[in-house]
């Protein structure tokens, strides 16, 4: 393996083969021997595309010795969620139900990696139907944290969040229905970012809850998140939920940030501290502590009633979820696992009068959400409560209903842009997530705090011991 090259941020890497000093040809091959190392312990990869990939990469190269003009992504290999249609691939959901399912067509948002020229190394592991936070796919395996091989590397999207901190990819698109690339990305120390509702096409991508569901990027810092933003962002007229909005430039702000940023930044009362894990609690303090460094004011929101809001998005979630899966509920349930058929069949029993309440809670939320961020610019708040658990020990469904998803869920109930990033370690060497959230279609904003916070330390340079 040639750690030299997987170790490259995707900017620099952007940056030396539009320089011709580096070959998206070679640049693969170092990808793909990685993956062959790693992926057998770690399993993050379902499915790896190591032809198409190579024969994707030559095109590639050629096309820098030609001269001809190059797209924001130009060679980068990028890792894709199981859940997204890849022409030729499997689309597995996760699911062993899926199994046998070849794409046709390219999902919206693949189709725009490939034209800003990515190279597609293959489908990443996940929970399965993205309902659940661990990634321990009772069909596929379970997907191992980098930084310690026994323990969870969170979900749905674990199998990103995995291969990116194994140096597996140089990005991944996720997806975030209750914190599922907010999680992975606390728990293997990389920076995942769910954007505004509406802001990602969702066309292609195997559905878990339409009024939650968000499309976003993965990477191993904040600049190479805010550059896979840039290059997915439109609107897709085929997406309901798509918005109609002109696509600003995201990641010129991002890339060259001035500093004192004179944000202001709302930090939450008690209510997001009490009951954290020791360290977390104590690692999301010192992050906060930094951030008036960064010529930010912080100040004390308060977040009353916010555990209607969770319960509603939680409801919304199953039944919405139970509503698509109902037939492989009813004629498959031996090809379902546990935890995920309890919780939809769980979905079934909400009542439309329960469903229509939380759906105004929703709307209610959206507004105070709204109104909050009229008298703060972001706000900052713990990631999880807790760092990874142990494969063995970690129970899905209390996890996905609280222990991991208690700081996400309203980021997916109000559509407001959320982003993680590293802010430490535990004493055992796991990694520990703060959280960013803005207004909506703040992205930018958010994405420069994240990137100032990034440059006053270090925790994004640990690598783990794989």
């Amino acid at each position: 393996m040639d750690d030299s090259l997987t170790s490259l941020t995707l900017a620099k890497a952007r940056d030396e083969i539009r320089a011709g000093r580096l070959s998206p040809l070679e640049l693969t091959r170092a990808y793909l021997a990685r993956i062959e190392a790693l992926n057998p312990a770690i399993n993050a990869y379902l499915h790896v595309a190591g032809e198409s990939a190579l024969q994707e990469a030559r095109k590639a190269t050629e096309a820098v010795a030609q001269g001809k003009p190059l797209g924001p992504l130009h060679g980068i290999p990028i890792g894709v969620k199981d859940l997204y249609d890849v022409r030729g691939m499997p689309t597995t959901a996760g699911s062993i139900l899926l199994k046998d399912k070849i794409a046709a067509e390219d999902a919206f948002i693949v189709e725009r990696l490939r034209r800003a020229g990515a190279i597609l190394l293959g489908k990443l592991n996940m929970h399965e139907w993205a309902l659940g936070v661990t990634t321990v796919n009772p069909h596929f395996g379970a997907c191992h944290n980098p930084w310690k091989l026994d323990y969870i590397a969170g979900g749905s999207s674990g199998g990103s969040g995995a291969a990116l901190a194994a140096g597996m990819c140089l990005g991944s698109i996720g997806t975030d229905t209750g914190g599922s690339i907010r999680i992975p990305a606390s728990l293997c120390g990389v920076v995942g970012l769910k954007p505004t509702y509406g802001r990602l096409s969702l066309n292609g991508v195997v559905p878990l809850s339409w009024s939650q569901d968000h499309a976003g990027p993965m990477a191993r810092n904040v600049e190479d998140v805010a550059l896979l933003l840039a290059a997915v962002s439109g609107y897709d007229a085929g997406d309901p939920s798509s918005v109609d909005r002109r696509v600003e430039d995201i990641a010129s702000p991002v890339t060259s940030i001035h500093i004192p940023l004179q944000f202001k930044v709302g930090f939450p009362d008690e209510l997001f501290l009490g009951g954290n894990d020791p360290e977390t609690r104590s690692a999301v303090e010192k992050a906060v502590a930094i951030i008036p460094a960064l010529g930010c004011e912080v100040r004390e929101v308060s977040f009353e009633g916010y555990e209607k809001a969770m319960d509603a998005s939680g409801l919304i979630l199953q039944a919405e979820a139970a509503a698509y899966h109902s037939a492989h509920i009813l004629k498959h349930p031996d090809k379902i696992g546990v935890d995920v058929l309890e919780r939809l069949r769980q979905g079934l029993e909400v009542t439309g009068t329960e469903y229509a309440l939380a759906r105004r809670i929703q709307v209610q939320w959206q507004r105070k959400m709204s109104l909050l961020f009229e008298t703060v610019d972001l706000m900052v708040l713990p990631a999880t409560p807790q760092p990874a658990t142990p494969i063995t020990e970690s129970e899905a469904v209390p996890l996905a209903r609280g222990q991991l998803t208690r700081f996400m869920r309203l980021f997916n109930l109000t559509g407001t842009p959320a982003l993680v990033l590293p802010c430490g370690f535990t004493r055992s060497g796991l990694p520990i997530g703060l959280q960013i959230a803005g207004a909506a279609w703040s992205e930018a904003k958010l994405l420069q705090l994240a990137r100032a916070f990034e440059e006053a330390t270090d925790w994004h340079h640990r690598q783990p011991p794989v």
